[in-house]
């Protein structure tokens, strides 16, 4: 895959001409992905999206958005006790917050892609959060190519800032994130 990080930096710099375009998003061709240390193994797993709304600016890339809701309470983990440690009131606490939101603050340009900053909300705690995001098209694509892409959604969170500190004596507090959305042009 090519990534049409160059078009994307390039088009940031040229006069506004066109709205943000709507995308959906494509649940089989992605993948929420979150790992976290846990001795010598780490602990991954994986968190399917509840709700996705997205719009890209390829004109003014600070115009794009993004909302996703995330489903805490179906999240797997690759060890089986882990799954159900941290669905526990004293990590994620699914039974009273089942849902993890994200909504972007702002998107900006950057040398391999683009900076998000939004407001991520987990355990009912909301807290400032900044993600990193690199734009592919498929392969032997068009350039201009902007009806069927790929993000790749990087970064970190402390669970702790979220008070989610259950097993801190086992686990890591850092949550390192890799989201893998396939998306397609609405409409």
């Amino acid at each position: 895959m090519r990534a049409l990080l160059l078009a994307l930096t390039l088009a940031a710099a040229a006069p506004a001409l066109a709205a943000p375009i709507p995308y959906r998003y494509d649940a089989e061709g992605s993948i929420v992905g979150f790992e976290a240390d846990f001795g010598t193994t780490p602990i991954r797993g994986q968190m399917p999206v509840a709700d996705i709304t997205l719009a890209l600016d390829f004109d003014r890339v600070a115009a794009s958005h993004v909302e996703v809701t995330l489903d805490a309470a179906a999240a797997r983990a690759n060890i089986p006790f882990a799954t159900q440690a941290m669905k526990a009131d004293n990590v994620l606490a699914t039974k009273d917050h089942p849902r993890i939101r994200f909504e972007s603050t702002s998107v900006r340009p950057t040398a391999t892609g683009a900076e998000i900053a939004g407001r991520l909300t987990i355990r009912g705690v909301t807290r400032d959060a900044t993600l990193a995001a690199v734009l592919y098209r498929p392969p032997g694509s068009d350039p201009d190519e902007r009806d069927d892409l790929k993000i790749l959604i990087t970064g970190t969170v402390s669970r702790s800032a979220f008070g989610a500190t259950g097993f801190a004596d086992l686990v890591g507090d850092e949550v390192r994130l890799k989201i893998l959305v396939h998306i397609r042009r609405a409409g």
